[in-house]
């Protein structure tokens, strides 16, 4: 364990880059390598995106003017563009899953979001922002795993799924002390902090699981196959995403924890040159 020697002059940006589902080749409807679970796993979790970073972003801006630090606040307007960045890509990804017949359109609706910023504007700025902090721990510890776990990758199937995710990975790690230290800049407190990963952690299973299960149960074909289903859904849960995480995202809870104890900084480099060094994958999708 060591800390990333230069979080402080480390400012995200966001990178002027399109993705393209369905071209040339539509996307076939089990796109990730035929796992009806995983795909709609990864389905889930692309329709809690946008939303998700929308709220992460109000969290941070709710309080940057309590922030005076040029430095924090240059990564702050780092983070909120990468997110925002995020939210519009994955958007492009939902429309083509929606039209294939995921049902995670309502994630996104206006009905959903009107009651998140409800509720947003109800309860404290930091305990918002104590939020945002631990979602971005969870994307983190989600993060690396798909950066470092082969079998992840080959999990992705569809191309330029996998390009979306490998894109957003990086950039979660890019960013991932950012909105802990805004945090820490406006006062947060631990004991808020920790009791506040508490609850996420208490969320995560059943919440996964759950929503999980609901879109599979709306798919006529899958619940035509329910031995395959039950097999795929154990390998997803005791597999490469899953296995050990509890215990990573537990690391959240020790008093004194920072993001950064965990040094990414040799992870990032490989996959900057993955993506975008002079021959990186994703070079051709950069405006």
């Amino acid at each position: 364990m060591s800390s990333d020697p230069d979080r402080a002059t480390v400012y995200p940006k966001a990178r002027r880059i399109r993705f393209s589902f369905g071209e040339p080749q539509p996307m076939s409807k089990y796109y990730a390598g035929g796992d009806m679970v995983f795909s709609h796993f990864v389905a889930g979790l692309s329709g809690v995106f946008p939303p998700g970073e929308e709220s992460f972003i109000r969290s941070v801006v709710r309080v940057t003017g309590k922030v005076t630090d040029p430095a924090l606040k240059r990564r702050a307007a780092g983070f909120t563009a990468q997110e925002a960045t995020h939210g519009r890509e994955h958007r492009k990804l939902n429309t083509a899953l929606v039209d294939l017949g995921y049902p995670i359109a309502w994630l996104d609706s206006p009905t959903v979001k009107q009651r998140v910023e409800h509720i947003e504007q109800r309860v404290p700025a930091t305990l918002h922002l104590a939020a945002t902090a631990a979602a971005e721990h969870y994307t983190t510890v989600l993060a690396v795993r798909v950066l470092t776990k082969p079998e992840i990758q080959a999990l992705a199937g569809d191309a330029e799924v996998r390009n979306l995710l490998n894109w957003h990975a990086l950039e979660e790690v890019e960013h991932k002390s950012v909105a802990f230290d805004v945090y820490r800049a406006v006062g947060g407190s631990e004991a808020v902090r920790i009791g506040t990963m508490l609850g996420v952690l208490a969320l995560t299973v059943p919440v996964t699981a759950g929503g999980l299960a609901a879109a599979i149960a709306l798919d006529r074909y899958a619940r035509r196959h329910p031995i395959t289903v039950a097999r795929q859904a154990r390998t997803l849960f005791t597999g490469p995403i899953f296995k050990g995480i509890l215990g990573e995202l537990a690391r959240y809870l020790r008093p004194g924890f920072h993001p950064d104890d965990y040094d990414t900084t040799e992870l990032l480099d490989t996959w900057r040159r993955e993506l975008f060094g002079d021959a990186g994958q994703l070079v051709d999708h950069l405006r």
